[in-house]
């Protein structure tokens, strides 16, 4: 018999939340800063949340999001595409599966002639690094995350505000195997295998008081040969051995008192899954972390994690933390350091 996939995923919600968002990036493909507004209008709610990093926040509405973040960066950035390197879909663990949301990972890359957020512009191919997060209710969108590593523009463009990254600066790959944009319905028993090994890993994390030794700890849910993608000012590492030495070791022994918030978004799709929290834990810095002294002063973590299983454990992982926020909290704004450079 016969098997049409392209009419049973008219009635997958799962496929169909995923069109909506790819009608939404081929529009956005082709917007103009005296337009962008009126294209977002065509998939996003009048009223739709938006979340964003340091300094965009949070804002409402397609107008607002057109205003505050997407008709500066097309401003700034000619020929602007999208590279796309993870998309999935998946129900959302955290409210029982009542919400349907689409996650979409890559760089948007464009010509960076103009000055953003204080960066001098280099003239040259830029890598914005990215993570979206979308919830389609019906036939439109209606929530909004969007994560762009910032400090990365920052380093490409000869900027970087860090003294010290215990990773490496990369321009961050797609998968291995090249297989994470998910067009087509995946495995529901391999989401969920998928699933409840991220959940393992987010337990066995806890508040890190597993009584193992770290290597041993992060073994239980992770392949040896690990690959960790950091946000920039972090970077990233391989291994377990490295992650542990140049990541995980590392951010423990600089913070204490941490506690989780929780995430707004939890889900998988065959061997892809993530989450996000905005923001998604709270901690101490107690000094050393990305070189910079202890402020003893608490503050928010946003992150978005992305996460690839092979056979039982996970074995890639692309990290998001919005930087600048935390060190905002904590009295250092680096965006404000740029104002005076834009302005040279």
């Amino acid at each position: 018999m016969y098997f049409d996939r392209e009419n049973a995923a008219k009635f997958n919600p799962l496929q169909h939340a995923k069109r909506i968002v790819r009608a939404h990036h081929d529009a956005l493909s082709g917007a103009k800063p005296k337009t962008i507004a009126q294209v977002l209008s065509r998939h996003v709610a009048d009223n739709a949340r938006w979340r964003g990093v340091h300094p965009f926040n949070e804002l409402v509405g397609h107008e607002d999001v057109a205003a505050g973040f997407w008709k500066p960066l097309l401003e700034s950035f000619g020929s602007l595409q999208r590279r796309e390197s993870i998309f999935f879909a998946g129900e959302n663990e955290i409210d029982g599966g009542a919400s349907t949301w689409v996650a979409s990972m890559g760089h948007l890359i464009g010509l960076f002639d103009n000055a953003w957020l204080g960066i001098p512009p280099t003239s040259r191919i830029a890598f914005i690094r990215y993570c979206t997060w979308y919830r389609v209710e019906e036939n439109k969108i209606t929530d909004v995350m969007m994560h762009v590593d910032i400090p990365h523009l920052m380093t490409q463009a000869g900027h970087n505000p860090w003294s010290h990254q215990t990773g490496a600066f990369t321009i961050h790959p797609g998968p291995s195997t090249n297989d994470g944009v998910l067009t087509s319905p995946q495995s529901e028993d391999e989401s969920a295998k998928t699933l409840a090994r991220i959940n393992s890993m987010i337990n066995m994390i806890g508040d890190w008081k597993s009584g193992l030794p770290l290597e041993e700890e992060l073994a239980l849910d992770w392949h040896d040969d690990m690959l960790w993608w950091g946000p920039t000012g972090i970077g990233s590492t391989y291994t377990i051995k490295r992650y542990a030495k140049q990541h995980a070791g590392p951010f423990r022994d600089g913070f204490t008192d941490r506690k989780r918030v929780g995430h707004q978004v939890r889900t998988a799709e065959g061997f892809y899954g993530g989450f996000f929290g905005w923001p998604s834990f709270t901690a101490r810095p107690t000094g050393g972390f990305m070189g910079m002294p202890g402020t003893n002063k608490s503050g928010e973590f946003r992150v978005t994690d992305l996460y690839r299983r092979r056979d039982e454990k996970l074995i890639e992982n692309w990290v998001f933390i919005d930087i600048l926020h935390f060190w905002k909290q904590q009295g250092v704004d680096v965006l404000e350091r740029f104002s005076t450079l834009s302005e040279k």
